[in-house]
């Protein structure tokens, strides 16, 4: 089932603007997000094809089936929450059933973890890219000998800068394991490639160092040490990066770098954004999408804030929202037994009609 076959079956039941537009964060250059409920016909709901929700494959389009939004709103899911309080002015379609469901039913103290939860999320991601920015990685790849060295006396050299003073070549070079001694070898050398040795490593591509037979009487020129930890690190932090650098949204990289703060400003603005919302729902017992301070999150979009004082006002956010908590007059979770049976009461309409 796909968007438009929700719209032309008729079992659209809500459709919104979402993001900037609903925040009244957009710009001229802001896309439209749009987020909606929908419903299943009888036969799909009850048989084997239940679907949760419906997305493009850009996902700015996300469209969530009654029973997953109800569900979702009992957890106390932001964007949920967000979705079912949208201002007026962003509204394109409600279906008059929607009206059963309204917002006093679902907050709840969950809200303190949940946005708070989300909200950190967002600062982990904030980090992350301040680290990839701060420490961009080559693209040639290390390989299992940058992480390899040799003891000499009580130092340890690399393993590379070694043969390279020494003159030889690594695929001439044969490891045999040391008992108890993990990450550590003994390196033999063949000048004269009788013996066969595999190398330090097998191929340039290789993931682990290669042990090779070694003939008696063979006397070990070397002790070499292979930081295996370090390069199952490296890897994984390098698939990340590069991962990282083909799904980034170039646009939004190229903001970041101008304002040369060097961390994902959008990122920290909807941290601030979504505390700032979690302290008014525990405070006013109120979900307020549309955010009056538009010029302070902006500015925080356009990198104008240091990063060090965004995290200090996240913290203090962090503090009110724990003390609002212990004091607010909402619910510790919405009441499941009554969005069970408004839930029910509107699958019944909507069945009935079909």
């Amino acid at each position: 089932m796909t968007i438009q076959e929700i719209k032309d079956k008729g079992l659209l039941l809500f459709e919104c603007m979402s993001g900037s537009r609903a925040y009244g964060l957009d710009i001229p250059q802001s896309d439209t997000d749009l987020k909606g409920v929908f419903y299943l016909p009888k036969d799909q709901f009850y048989g084997l094809e239940y679907i949760p929700q419906i997305s493009n494959e850009t996902n700015d389009e996300v469209y969530y089936e009654l029973g997953r939004f109800v569900e979702l709103l009992c957890k106390n899911n932001p964007n949920l929450l967000e979705l079912l309080a949208s201002p007026e002015e962003c509204i394109l379609y409600k279906h008059p059933l929607m009206d059963k469901l309204h917002i006093d039913m679902f907050l709840s103290k969950l809200c303190k973890d949940t946005f708070a939860g989300y909200a950190l999320t967002q600062i982990r991601k904030a980090r992350g890219y301040k680290k990839k920015v701060v420490n961009p990685m080559e693209k040639e790849r290390k390989t299992v000998l940058d992480f390899c060295y040799i003891m000499d006396s009580y130092q340890s050299i690399p393993a590379k800068e070694w043969l390279d003073k020494n003159g030889y070549t690594q695929e001439l070079c044969g490891l045999s394991s040391i008992s108890h001694a993990k990450g550590m070898y003994a390196l033999f050398y063949d000048a004269e490639d009788k013996f066969g040795y595999h190398g330090i490593a097998v191929k340039e591509t290789a993931n682990e160092v290669s042990l090779s037979s070694i003939p008696k009487g063979q006397q070990a020129l070397a002790y070499l040490f292979w930081n295996m930890e370090g390069y199952s690190l490296y890897c994984k932090e390098y698939k990340e990066y590069w991962d990282w650098v083909e799904e980034r949204n170039d646009n939004r990289y190229q903001t970041n770098l101008n304002h040369g703060q060097n961390y994902d400003s959008k990122n920290m603005m909807h941290t601030i954004r979504l505390l700032q919302v979690a302290e008014e729902i525990l405070q006013d017992g109120k979900l307020n999408v549309k955010r009056p301070n538009r010029e302070q999150l902006l500015d925080i979009k356009s990198g104008n804030m240091n990063y060090d004082d965004l995290l200090a006002m996240a913290d203090k956010l962090m503090d009110s929202i724990e003390l609002n908590c212990s004091t607010s007059d909402l619910p510790d979770a919405p009441d499941k037994d009554l969005a069970k049976k408004v839930l029910v009461e509107m699958r019944v309409e909507l069945y009935k009609c079909r």
